[in-house]
């Protein structure tokens, strides 16, 4: 068969049910919800491998979990050695673009064996090889410290703030590609990975997209995580510093209705490249994948933002939206199968009939796509560290920092920045805690998380089930030999 192209179109902190085919009728997502309906296949449980952005980058990129090669913190990037599907697809002959976010490869290495093209997104240069680092704030500092500054909370503005145009530059970047290919007219297939910034804190938009959400049709906000009996201490801890109890709701619904018009422009922009892979005739040959790396609690149980051991579904739960290639069976709508982000790179090496040159766990989700309902019996997420790992903690935002409320509780030898893994399973959600109560919800009954059932007698041959398939999990999936022969 002819190799398909491959895009991946990824937002940044998008929780699955900001869609409006997921439900979300607050939200205006066209381009998405046809793409659900008429063209490809949405995974309503989707899941990704840790709930922060370099540890999942690091995992769907590989197809290993977090805890395999160690990679649970944001400063703790991939090395040379590290596998990488991006690495991947370009020693087999495909034309590598890598254009927005990295949070993978160090900033002070080259990119050459990882792409063809590599564009940050700050301007329209090729920075394969390794720049001097372009610095500007996403975040606006308040004027005092408290919680304007800690709700990550911006509002309308307009898209001359850098943050607000650095996607417009990727994309912009994109369909210059997809023009030059065009005019190139070879043969050569490409992978075009599109990872913008977009719905990521700070909550800020431009027009028409700021003033197009509709604030009466907000659902309410799961409550606060202070009046819920055993939470996680991480997500407790969050909530009181970040002091978000002080606000009116008027004030909430800006925030969330903010946070649903970036989700509207990422839409909007991932239909301008569609249009463009139409009107150059790559779309039939092209399997798109859009995806988040996590998501976000955006102001769900007083908590904004999102932490690196927490797994309620807001920040756990993320879009997955496949349009194959033409040539592979299709079932469009949306589909109930439990499915990971750690599945994509087993996926589109299916696709392409390649074999991967290590050892990984995800598994090809082509079944899946065609219609069949089942794909794995259990779904994982991860985080958080052992005391004493203070290469994890994170160290160094002051009080001044929007992100001090999450990363001074990182800091804590305390229960709260605890090990974790969540399991589903079914529509049964289980956490183990290494410091601290396990957590178990029945999705069903409870689907907001708000009752911890884990001392409930009546699902204790449930929790048995669950404990037995995670150690199964963790004998798996510890680490893996890496596909070589030293000599001795």
């Amino acid at each position: 068969m002819k190799k398909p192209n491959i895009i991946y179109f990824v937002a940044d902190q998008m929780r699955s049910d900001s869609l409006y085919h997921m439900g979300n009728k607050a939200s205006i997502t066209p381009n998405l919800d046809s793409l659900a309906h008429n063209e490809g296949v949405s995974f309503r449980n989707a899941y990704c491998q840790n709930p922060v952005c370099v540890p999942s980058r690091n995992s769907f990129l590989s197809g290993l979990y977090p805890h395999t090669t160690g990679h649970r913190t944001m400063h703790f990037l991939q090395g040379e050695d590290d596998p990488n599907i991006l690495k991947v697809m370009k020693e087999n002959g495909y034309e590598v673009i890598w254009v927005g976010r990295n949070d993978v490869v160090p900033a002070n290495k080259s990119k050459a064996a990882y792409c063809d093209e590599y564009y940050d997104g700050n301007d329209y240069e090729n920075k394969v090889e390794p720049q001097s680092p372009t610095h500007f704030s996403s975040h606006t500092q308040a004027t005092h410290i408290g919680p304007e500054l800690y709700s990550f909370y911006v509002g309308k503005a307009d898209r001359d703030m850098t943050f607000v145009n650095q996607d417009w530059v990727c994309i912009e970047n994109a369909l210059n590609y997809l023009d030059r290919k065009a005019q190139k007219n070879d043969d050569k297939p490409f992978f075009l990975y599109i990872t913008l910034m977009f719905p990521h804190p700070p909550y800020v938009c431009e027009d028409p997209w700021y003033s197009s959400i509709d604030r009466s049709k907000l659902d309410p906000r799961r409550p606060s995580a202070k009046t819920l009996l055993n939470k996680a201490s991480m997500l407790k801890e969050i909530a009181r510093k970040q002091g978000l109890e002080a606000w009116d709701e008027s004030k909430f619904t800006e925030l969330r209705a903010t946070y649903l018009a970036m989700v509207s422009r990422f839409d909007h922009q991932y239909g301008l490249i569609r249009d463009k892979l139409i009107e150059h005739g790559f779309y039939d040959d092209s399997s798109i994948f859009v995806f988040s790396d996590h998501g976000d609690f955006t102001t769900d149980y007083d908590v904004a933002e999102k932490a690196q051991n927490l797994f309620e579904n807001p920040i756990s739960n993320v879009p997955l939206l496949v349009k194959p290639a033409k040539q592979f069976e299709l079932k469009t709508g949306v589909s109930d199968a439990l499915v990971e982000l750690v599945d994509l790179s087993a996926t589109i090496t299916d696709m392409a009939n390649i074999e991967l040159p290590y050892t990984q766990f995800g598994k090809s989700l082509r079944d899946a796509i065609a219609g069949n309902p089942f794909h794995k019996d259990a779904v994982f997420c991860e985080g958080g560290r052992i005391h004493g790992e203070k290469q994890a903690m994170e160290l160094g935002h002051k009080e001044t920092s929007p992100y001090w409320p999450r990363l001074s509780t990182q800091y804590s030898e305390g229960p709260e920045h605890t090990k974790a893994v969540m399991i589903r399973m079914g529509n049964m959600k289980y956490t183990y805690r290494l410091y601290e109560t396990h957590e178990l919800y029945d999705l069903d009954k409870d689907p907001l998380e708000l009752n911890n059932l884990i001392n409930d007698e009546s699902y204790q041959k449930d929790i048995l089930r669950f404990k037995e398939r995670l150690l199964q999990f963790m004998i798996e999936t510890g680490d893996y030999v890496p596909n070589r022969r030293d000599p001795r």
